[in-house]
């Protein structure tokens, strides 16, 4: 859903430029092909078109560049806009085993036609930004290669933004990390990075920049061009104009507010400062309502096709409610978010799974939630069960897992209640996990998630039948690890679910074209 993203995008910059940042590191253009990379969650799809579609979220970030303007220039339209940042260019999503940083083995060709192609729609809605990718090309560093950033990116694709590295990223050019940093420094800039993101060594790097500059190992024209690409954008997106917290949002309502003796005057303007806030908030919350439940991809819907067991009956007697990821706001977030790898429990505002079902559950409906149904809890009566299954956050390397099994004994949890009670099951998720079949076969109707975020209400809008389902699979969902990596147009092309795959409340939805 291209516009969604857009909309998304609008949203993101709105809520980032309130804060006082001016430079939003998004989107990850990234195309999956192994679910086993621990960015997996990070990327829209295995399928290069998918991904190239939603590049209309850099359109929302940024605003959308008049129809006349240069090709491959910067853009930023605004005060409620940000800057963007296409990323990992190029290749992070192809690494062989699905490792993180690892390296991408393909011909030039290949690259380009599946990995490449996203990129070619960020510059055309003037991306401001590109970061290079911690990877390998066939055992070339990203971070090191004079020919896909200068001469690919910037000759051939036209980019006049800058090229920013990757956090700590020159440091991976020596083993051990960093022991030949003037080295890691020289290969970097000269291969076409522009700035560097050095969050602790930054006064050797000054250093050994001047020293390398004042050697002639590193041009100064090079110092030029890439000073030249960053004050570009800089001018681009007002910096020098507007430098400090945009309060553009507060500026509309045309008051100034005096905190030591507020008049009745400011008073109001306050009252209206904070419906404004408050406005914008729930407006923003509701789209991101709208996004899960657009998102949901529902894989099973009745043991009998003619028969099937959604929409749930929300004035039903009594609803048992499980799972380690029923009631786990931290769970639904997944990793970035309010820290690098995520976090358990309340780590923000939100609604759980478990919330959202209570309210929208009937006045006279029972809802008993046991994270871990005991025997006791599965001997009762139950008109049904909703199990909430996951994995737990994690980010990049922590999240490369070559086994994909549902954690936290998911499975076993989902078999146990859907032998006793009929089984709705949910999974919380960066990425497909195995399904196995007898679990299944178990369960009267099972959803694929993903991470949902702050807003259960989108989960429970279509669980109730408020909305129908609309998410499509965006990864092939494979039966067993030994087929990875794998993906549509191989031979042995044998999934559990295809690229594409989604049913509806009566019918399966064809793959969009």
């Amino acid at each position: 859903d291209a516009d969604l993203a857009q909309r998304i995008g609008a949203a993101t910059a709105l809520e980032v430029r309130a804060t006082g940042i001016h430079y939003d590191f998004a989107p990850c253009v990234a195309v999956c092909r192994d679910p086993r990379w621990g960015r997996c969650f990070e990327c829209y799809s295995e399928d290069t078109n998918i991904v190239r579609k939603m590049t209309s979220i850099i359109t929302g970030l940024q605003g959308k560049p008049p129809a006349d303007y240069p090709k491959g220039y910067p853009f930023v339209a605004g005060r409620n806009n940000v800057i963007a940042c296409a990323k990992h260019f190029v290749g992070d999503g192809g690494t062989e085993k699905g490792i993180n940083e690892g390296n991408t083995i393909l011909s030039y060709d290949d690259l380009e036609s599946i990995h490449m192609a996203p990129y070619l729609d960020c510059i055309s809605q003037g991306v401001s930004t590109i970061m290079a990718s911690y990877s390998s090309w066939n055992g070339r560093q990203l971070h090191a290669d004079h020919f896909l950033l200068t001469e690919i990116l910037k000759d051939k694709l036209g980019f006049k933004g800058f090229v920013i590295s990757d956090w700590e990223a020159l440091d991976r050019l020596t083993k051990p990390r960093g022991s030949n940093y003037r080295y890691c420094i020289s290969a970097a800039v000269n291969a076409g990075i522009d700035m560097v993101m050095v969050p602790l060594r930054y006064k050797q790097f000054m250093d050994d920049l001047t020293f390398l500059v004042e050697s002639g190992e590193v041009l100064m024209s090079r110092i030029d061009d890439a000073v030249e690409r960053i004050l570009r954008v800089k001018f681009v997106a007002g910096l020098f104009e507007y430098p400090f917290s945009d309060r553009s949002l507060l500026d509309i309502v045309g008051c100034k507010f005096n905190s030591k003796r507020p008049s009745f005057r400011d008073s109001v303007c306050l009252l209206v400062r904070r419906n404004m806030f408050a406005t914008f908030y729930q407006l923003h919350r509701e789209l991101a309502r709208e996004a899960v439940r657009k998102s949901l991809v529902l894989l099973k819907n009745g043991k009998n096709p003619e028969n099937p067991f959604l929409p749930l009956d929300r004035i039903a007697k009594r609803i048992l409610v499980a799972g380690s990821h029923a009631d786990n706001l931290g769970y639904q977030c997944g990793g970035w978010t309010s820290t690098w790898f995520g976090g358990s429990g309340r780590i923000t505002i939100g609604t759980t799974i478990l919330d959202a079902i209570r309210e929208s559950a009937g006045d006279k409906t029972e809802v008993i939630y046991d994270e871990y149904p005991s025997t006791n809890t599965l001997a009762g009566q139950y008109s049904f069960a909703i199990v909430v299954v996951g994995e737990p956050p994690y980010a990049e390397t922590l999240g490369d897992n070559k086994e994909l099994v549902i954690p936290f004994n998911g499975s076993d949890i989902i078999s146990s209640v859907a032998d006793k009670i009929p089984t709705l099951a949910i999974l919380i998720s960066g990425r497909p996990l195995v399904l196995e079949p007898q679990v299944l076969e178990k369960v009267d109707a099972f959803i694929a998630a993903w991470l949902p975020g702050t807003e259960g209400r989108g989960v429970t809008d279509v669980v109730f039948g408020d909305f129908e389902f609309e998410g499509r699979l965006p990864m092939t969902w494979f039966r067993s690890n030994d087929q990875l990596p794998m993906n549509p147009g191989q031979n042995s092309y044998d999934p559990l679910f295809p690229l594409g795959f989604g049913l509806t409340y009566n019918k399966e939805k064809k793959p969009q074209e």
